[in-house]
């Protein structure tokens, strides 16, 4: 297959080599190829197959799964690039690692998204593409171009074509920190918002929660940027029940879903729990009939195609690429 770009180059890590494939594949490209693995140590090992002297090198990485393990693989690749002199260096992180640690919010706490984006740079990167950020302001932790894509286009076209009578439901956001996100997508919609204030009694576990809003006789539809073990977007789901909502519908970037997240998931009262595919979950979706998953590589095969051409990328912020 002719590569349709010129001198771009597609790098996809071992953390999401589906998303990679489904990247490379919209753009008309192969990936370039590469091994990785580990020596007897443990130590990350990778061996880029072609030259990549003065190519705009793309590497698509994970932040979910192993966390630490897949980014290393990436720092390490960005580095084999900018040794090999490419020209330019993008790392492609839709699930940005660390992003929870983003912030100082207790004594001697550490701000390990930053550390992160000093540990991009420090390797060689150029340049972040990244998907609903855990908090917006991360992108400030970099000295380099950041675009922080969105998954909302692709939620309010799902909604619209796929949720009997959504022009009456409500858009709940699983904590107060959502705010913004879900009334954004309720103006898209020209639907009510409601949200719920939860308290933790420490991370991964809710104490309570109390909806603010009237979801009585309508659906609601959840809106958050992850779910890890599913906890507070379960209780929160069982909250919406409660308060009369006559079904339920899950809409989550960031399918981490480690831990017990199945099992709620499965045992909840959600309708279905529709996700991005920016975390690998193939086998997790096996385990349960409520995941329906949205494909989002052409939107970053978009972004890496704008990018390389030196096109503006906000049309992207949107609208889905047709």
């Amino acid at each position: 297959m002719p590569n349709l770009y010129g001198n771009i180059r597609l790098l996809g890590g071992s953390a999401h080599m589906q998303l990679a494939e489904g990247i490379a594949a919209r753009l008309g490209i192969k990936l370039e190829p590469m091994k990785v693995g580990k020596f007897a140590n443990h130590e990350t090992s990778v061996e880029i197959g072609k030259s990549v002297r003065g190519d705009d090198v793309y590497i698509v990485g994970a932040g979910t799964g192993d966390v630490n393990d897949n980014l290393m693989e990436v720092m390490i690749l960005i580095n084999a690039c900018k040794h090999a002199s490419a020209s330019r260096i993008t790392a492609i992180l839709p699930s940005y690692p660390y992003a929870r640690q983003d912030k100082k919010d207790k004594s001697r706490a550490p701000i390990t998204a930053k550390l992160v984006a000093n540990m991009l740079t420090v390797a060689g990167a150029n340049h972040i593409i990244t998907m609903d950020l855990h908090a917006s302001q991360i992108q400030g932790f970099f000295d380099l171009p950041v675009d922080n894509l969105y998954a909302e286009p692709a939620f309010a076209q799902y909604i619209e074509r796929s949720i009997p009578d959504y022009k009456s439901a409500v858009i709940v956001s699983p904590d107060a920190g959502g705010a913004k996100r879900v009334t954004s997508l309720a103006d898209r919609l020209n639907v009510d918002f409601a949200l719920i204030h939860k308290e933790r009694k420490k991370a991964n576990e809710v104490a309570s929660m109390v909806l603010v809003g009237s979801v009585d006789g309508r659906v609601a539809i959840l809106v958050d940027d992850m779910a890890d073990t599913c906890g507070t977007l379960c209780m929160a789901a069982d909250k919406c029940i409660e308060a009369g909502a006559s079904a339920v519908y899950g809409f989550i970037t960031h399918a981490v879903l480690s831990g017990p997240a199945i099992d709620r998931l499965n045992a909840s009262k959600m309708t279905a729990l529709v996700v991005t595919n920016s975390c690998p979950h193939e086998e997790k979706k096996k385990l349960t009939d409520k995941l329906r998953t949205l494909d989002i590589s052409p939107t970053l095969a978009e972004a890496v195609r704008r990018t390389h051409n030196g096109e503006s990328i906000s049309y992207l912020f949107n609208n889905v690429p047709m």
